[in-house]
């Protein structure tokens, strides 16, 4: 049984990747404060957790895992940081009040905009104060694309380990990469398609099939252009009608559409069964595209992204004794 804990939790990649190994898995806490993340956490799992700060927090897991928000983190808001970013120091607030009792392992994942000029001096805070906790960190910038999942999704990850053991990227398992196939759906069978289709000016004027080279260069200064997708998307983000954007999908009759929401959680790692919940909780407009099915899957982690770094945790161990208990049983508490 893996005991697990998800800080800024959003809907649960965590104990998704975790089932998807085959691994009991029970939630000890569940910290997110968007309501509608904790309402899509809930349909998906047999629990049922309220909204939640992490800033008030105080229960003492032996693993944690945390993904603190990224938006200032993000290229669009290096120059306008409103404070999200150093979210992630209220987990060394938690641990260090957690006194002898500390986290074998933590776990947090970001944009890699973290380790630009303007952010990095709060990662390094992070670094140098979980090294004076007692930790030995590692951190990577990984590509969800080299998990199987065709979407240049780079984050960083960064695995702390109480004591002298250094988490070991190198292990982390790369999958083939899925065809696009597998992620989308045929247009005839997409109900209320016409909702999907690209019509506003805007976006059709920076769709890159219908620009000219010249025009492309020309205004490479100004704005990036649409692209349509193939064989991998851009990054999943909360919307799929802005640009920079995942990209587009060109249709039989020559149109353009944006991703469906159900492509947008198929590419973010999760299963049919996971999204047909999520039409429970958040029913679809006919003629409207859903802004919170599409926010939901965009701000979470890629569910095999932290299936690959669970792996290795599982068979490396490093010396933190979370494999069996006298009965054999896994025993790993996040």
């Amino acid at each position: 049984m893996i005991k697990l804990l998800s800080l800024f939790g959003g809907i649960g990649a965590d104990i998704k990747a975790l089932k998807n190994l085959g691994v009991e898995v029970k939630t000890i806490d569940y910290v997110e404060w968007k309501d509608n993340r904790v309402k899509a956490y809930n349909a998906m799992n047999p629990f049922r957790y309220n909204a939640q700060d992490v800033r008030g927090w105080d229960l003492k897991p032996d693993i944690l895992v945390h993904g603190s928000p990224c938006q200032d983190n993000s290229a669009a808001n290096l120059n306008d940081d409103k404070g999200r970013s150093k979210l992630m120091l209220e987990t060394i607030r938690i641990i260090r009040e957690m006194g002898e009792w500390r986290p074998k392992v933590v776990i947090w994942e970001n944009v890699r905009g973290a380790l630009f000029k303007k952010k990095r001096p709060i990662f390094n805070e992070y670094l140098s104060d979980m090294e004076a906790l007692g930790y030995s960190n590692s951190y990577q910038v990984s590509n969800a694309m080299d998990r199987g999942i065709p979407q240049t999704r780079e984050r960083v990850f960064c695995i702390s380990i109480l004591g002298n053991n250094v988490f070991d990227f190198s292990k982390v398992k790369k999958k083939p990469l899925r065809p696009m196939s597998d992620f989308k759906q045929p247009d005839d069978e997409i109900e209320n398609i016409e909702k999907y289709v690209v019509n506003i000016p805007s976006m059709l004027s920076r769709l890159e099939d219908l620009a000219t080279p010249e025009e492309i260069e020309s205004n490479k200064s100004k704005f990036r252009y649409i692209k349509t997708i193939t064989d991998v998307c851009n990054t999943i983000t909360e919307r799929p009608d802005r640009c920079p954007s995942a990209g587009v999908f060109k249709m039989a009759d020559g149109r353009y559409r944006y991703p469906t929401e159900r492509e947008w959680w198929r590419l973010m790692g999760f299963d049919d069964t996971d999204f047909d919940l999520m039409l429970k909780e958040f029913p679809q407009k006919d003629k409207c595209r859903s802004a919170t099915l599409y926010a939901l899957a965009g701000n979470s982690i890629v569910v095999q992204e932290l299936e690959a770094i669970f792996e290795v945790i599982i068979n490396e161990d490093y010396g933190t004794n979370l494999i069996a208990d006298a009965t054999g049983q896994l025993q790993m508490i996040c």
